[in-house]
């Protein structure tokens, strides 16, 4: 694996038996990972993997491994091992085809340190390549039953949502921390919540397990995307575009703690917040589309496109999927 991955990391101190099984199980799921993409279209295989090939923490299909420890023991080989294996492909596949979307909708150039997919090969092309990562994800999920079907379907659904709600922002009267809160709940930390939950459910853990995964799913993904917020305007090694969410009116935990400041030495960088956020925001939405049109013209596939950057839950659901962050939850 690429950087940063998980069977570098692994592999990187003395192994136990089970850090072993651990990394032949990962290696495993990253070749199955790249077969799931395969097609016999030229662009969409070479896009397709792009994201998939430029490395990454494989964090979601590692949950989706460890969980299916809490359950029944299985061994290599078994149809336990596939279906894990199948569930960890599923939920990198979802993670990886919003990353598509998501450089679109932020007209970002960089990913895990290459040039994006849409810098590549155009926003139309992105937003399809990201189309069809979802589909081939949904196509794999049918195999492991309808009780993660459903799973599945009930983060989709928070994960649309969360996406929504952070694009046209808080309504009048939502306190604005709350608003992001619960929007790195459902963008976020329901597809960690499932990637915990859907491990424990093939490997046969009880309801209880399942529910005490997810919700720990939950809070770490809401921890996780809290710290990749503030790593997006302090450092410049990232991989990806920095400074993408203060670009897009994305009023992130490190803006709103700014915006409350009375501190006089923070008077100039109120001054650029208050001049540049009601703008950024409400041009979102027509710099997405016309950045969009701008890409849906013909182009030749014969070479790349370089485009400038303009109470507890339920067995069927993801962990509290309703659940509102209590403003407690993070205090200034």
């Amino acid at each position: 694996m690429g950087e940063g991955g998980v069977v570098k990391a692994v592999s990187a101190e003395p192994m136990t038996g089970f850090d072993a099984t651990l990394r032949d199980r990962m290696a495993g799921i990253e070749s199955a990972l790249l077969a799931a993409v395969e097609s016999d279209n030229p662009v969409l295989n070479e896009a397709s993997r792009h994201i998939i090939q430029a490395g990454g923490k494989r964090f979601r299909p590692l949950l989706v491994v460890l969980g299916s420890q809490f359950g029944k023991p299985y061994d290599s080989g078994s149809e336990i091992e596939r279906r894990v294996a199948v569930g960890a492909v599923v939920v990198e596949l979802t993670h990886v085809a919003s990353l598509y979307h998501d450089d679109v909708m932020d007209d970002a150039t960089v990913r895990r340190g290459s040039p994006s997919a849409n810098a590549r090969w155009g926003n139309l092309l992105a937003i399809l390549v990201g189309d069809y990562l979802f589909a081939r994800a949904t196509d794999l999920v049918t195999d492991l039953g309808l009780d993660i079907v459903r799973t599945y379907s009930a983060m989709f659904n928070r994960l649309v949502r969360g996406q929504i709600a952070e694009t046209v922002g808080p309504a009048e009267g939502v306190d604005p921390r709350e608003h992001y809160l619960q929007v790195l709940a459902d963008k976020t930390a329901a597809l960690i919540s499932t990637s915990a939950r859907v491990g424990a459910m093939i490997g046969g853990a009880d309801p209880a397990t399942q529910d005490l995964l997810a919700d720990f799913g939950e809070q770490y993904g809401v921890v996780f995307q809290l710290s990749d917020d503030i790593i997006d305007i302090t450092s410049d090694e990232t991989g990806k575009t920095p400074g993408t969410d203060l670009r897009e009116g994305v009023d992130t935990l490190p803006i709103l703690l700014a915006r409350r400041s009375t501190d006089p030495a923070d008077a100039r960088l109120l001054e650029l917040l208050a001049g540049s956020g009601p703008t950024r925001r409400s041009t979102r939405h027509s710099v997405c589309c016309a950045s969009t049109r701008r890409s849906s013209r013909r182009v030749p596939m014969s070479r790349p496109v370089r485009k400038r950057p303009g109470g507890s839950s339920t067995r069927y659901r993801t962990a509290r999927p309703n659940r509102r962050w209590p403003i407690s939850a993070i205090r200034s």
